[in-house]
């Protein structure tokens, strides 16, 4: 009778967990995502825009480097993610502390292509830009989610959110978006893949007693948990963060030259803006405004498509904000790979768009 009582109090323990963090989840990504982004929709559905480009002088040409460019970047960035950041910070924390490993571990944990899939799945309503991504990122691997999965997980938020695709149909045209999905499904899947092949593998399973579960701890250990883990999340995102936003804003001269006639096509441009684009940091959907005003200026549709795909994939920002979660060589590996998959799909897009 005792086990049985004991058994209800478990269950409804994490009912009440799981609900909570359900709760911050959708309340949350409702009105920093969701909300936000249907009304952007419909407005970018009467106007075919979205507003203008972050990068100031995008394509007409500008000082390489401007400590002034780099604080206005700064500024303008941080205020179209700063909910965002916030929103990532908690669910990243809240997912070490309200829900037990073996959970993660069970959906997420595998190395196999099921894995990935799920995390894929799992990465597409939550509609986060590549660094607000990072921290959710960072929890899952420390609640025993597999490397392949975090990969996953972290590259599906950008290349395949819904409301970008959208957006991206109203202002670039329906064509962009089947492209961006197909090459997007190759960068998410493959990458997961390969980074996870290449990662070192561990053949020591950890016993489930072993792994943390919420219901062995009272309320006041559990918040304590979670402080601290929030706490660990901001330090090691937030300084680097604003930093290297600062340094890539204050160089966007160097990375974005005027467009002229050598730069609005070619092998060159191509690779120039598939190693650029992978470089480079912007709030969700900030590509489609800049590849909406660099095709205006002549940009053909080769460099397009290779912006198309590394400007939202990834940076040098949300690739150091993984770092505490992933090694030096899978973060080289995401890296190169958007690089040489943006340069793929921009050779395709000559040809298709």
């Amino acid at each position: 009778m005792e086990s049985i009582k004991s058994g209800h109090k478990q269950r409804r323990r994490y009912l009440i967990l799981g609900l909570i963090f359900l709760a911050v989840l959708v309340i949350g990504l409702f009105y920093v995502k969701w909300w936000p982004y249907f009304q952007k929709a419909v407005a970018a559905s009467q106007t075919h825009a979205i507003g203008g480009a972050i990068i100031a002088n995008i394509g007409k040409g500008a000082a390489p480097f401007s400590l002034l460019a780099g604080w206005t970047f700064t500024l303008a960035y941080f205020k179209a993610v700063w909910k965002a950041v916030i929103l990532g910070l908690l669910v990243g924390s809240l997912v070490q502390v309200l829900i037990p490993n073996r959970v993660i571990q069970r959906y997420l944990g595998g190395s196999q292509f099921k894995n990935s899939l799920a995390a894929m799945l799992m990465g597409v309503p939550t509609m986060m830009c590549t660094c607000c991504t990072a921290p959710v990122a960072v929890g899952l691997k420390r609640s025993k989610a597999s490397v392949n999965s975090v990969v996953a997980f972290f590259l599906a938020n950008p290349l395949l959110n819904p409301a970008t695709l959208v957006f991206m149909g109203f202002v670039l045209g329906w064509n962009f978006v089947v492209f961006r999905i197909v090459f997007g499904l190759i960068a998410v899947l493959g990458l997961a893949t390969l980074v996870g092949k290449l990662s070192p593998k561990k053949t020591v399973g950890i016993p489930d007693n072993k792994l943390f579960d919420p219901i062995r701890e009272n309320n006041g250990r559990l918040l304590q948990r979670w402080g601290k883990a929030l706490g660990r999340l901001v330090l090691e995102s937030i300084p680097a963060y604003v930093v290297i936003v600062f340094i890539l804003g204050a160089f966007q001269g160097l990375l974005f030259p005027a467009i002229n006639s050598s730069l609005d096509g070619g092998l060159l441009a191509i690779v120039l803006f598939a190693v650029v684009g992978t470089i480079f940091v912007l709030p969700t959907a900030g590509e489609i405004p800049i590849i909406q005003v660099l095709m205006a200026m002549g940009l053909s549709g080769g460099p397009a498509a290779a912006l198309l795909i590394a400007l939202p994939a990834v940076s040098v920002v949300s690739l150091a904000l993984l770092k505490p979660a992933l090694s030096w060589r899978s973060l080289v590996t995401i890296g190169l790979g958007v690089m040489v998959i943006s340069a793929f799909a921009g050779l395709v897009g000559t040809v298709i768009l």
